[in-house]
């Protein structure tokens, strides 16, 4: 199919690209790396009246670090940060080899499937477990929304729809800590039936901190926040990683779909859960 008529305006600046959407408002569809726009555009499941091509702005294509903190800006193409993360977070590296394939992560951008908001993508998830944050910029000014908060349904977002995502922000693990990325997908390149990202710290020999996240299960992605709470303090022995894999998958809204129907999804997130957890756990080094 081809797609339905659209105006298409491509701002030199963000000032011009949010002065845009707050005009147009529902009716402009933001486009950048256009993975997931244009082929919504073309199978007519997107209808913008103005598509807001922002490649041409300026200042949004950089990745810079201060401490832990990363911040992606909205142009920054998912092989860039794959490529940057290398040695300094290879859970980062590790779960983007799993989005798509090369040529999709040349052009697809990190802010852009983050914004998409699929409940199947790595990268919501791993902005979730990463505690990050998206920042988005209207005329009403910039406000930081954290990743907790961002994801509300599948391909919902809290996004207004006169914002525009400027960068994203990653709290990078410590260099002490474990990690552990796990993914079931029919063939390489596909979207997950179920993914789990998982960072784990020692302490004195115990669990001092965790962060889970689970992802293709449910609508969004999902941080195991009660599974976390039960690990702290906790020897990361078998049986234990095992029953806070059992614990973040108890109450887990597990959807079904023409790929796979929920008990499925619940089992399997179970096991990639305790497989991830005892990854990270193996990788920690302790940091008493």
């Amino acid at each position: 199919m081809k797609p339905a008529p659209f105006e298409y305006v491509d701002p030199r600046t963000t000032d011009e690209a949010v002065a845009l959407l707050a005009t147009h408002g529902d009716e402009a569809k933001v486009l950048a790396g256009g993975q997931s726009l244009v082929p919504m555009l073309a199978l007519r499941l997107a209808r913008p009246s103005v598509v807001v091509d922002v490649n041409r702005v300026g200042g949004l294509d950089q990745i810079t670090q201060h401490g832990a903190t990363v911040s992606v800006g909205a142009l920054v193409r998912q092989r860039a940060l794959e490529r940057w993360a290398g040695e300094r977070a290879p859970l980062l590296t590790t779960a983007l080899g799993h989005v798509g394939h090369a040529p999709i992560r040349t052009r697809g951008t990190v802010a852009g499937s983050i914004a998409h908001a699929d409940p199947a993508s790595e990268l919501p998830a791993l902005l979730l477990c990463l505690d990050g944050a998206v920042v988005a910029r209207s005329r009403r000014g910039t406000r930081t929304i954290a990743a907790a908060d961002f994801f509300q349904g599948p391909l919902m977002t809290a996004l207004a729809a006169d914002e525009l995502v400027t960068e994203t922000r990653w709290t990078l693990p410590a260099p002490h800590a474990g990690w552990g990325f796990r993914e079931m997908a029919r063939r390489h390149g596909d979207f997950a039936l179920v993914g789990v990202a998982v960072v784990l710290t020692v302490a004195r020999g115990a669990v001092a901190e965790a962060r889970i996240a689970i992802f293709g299960a449910a609508a969004t992605p999902v941080r195991a926040r009660e599974a976390e709470r039960a690990l702290a303090g906790q020897p990361a022995t078998d049986g234990v990683l095992a029953e806070a894999a059992r614990v973040a998958t108890a109450d887990l809204e597990t959807v079904a779909d023409i790929h796979a129907p929920a008990v499925y999804r619940a089992s399997v997130a179970r096991t990639l859960t305790a497989r991830a957890l005892a990854d990270a756990a193996a990788r920690a080094k302790d940091a008493a």
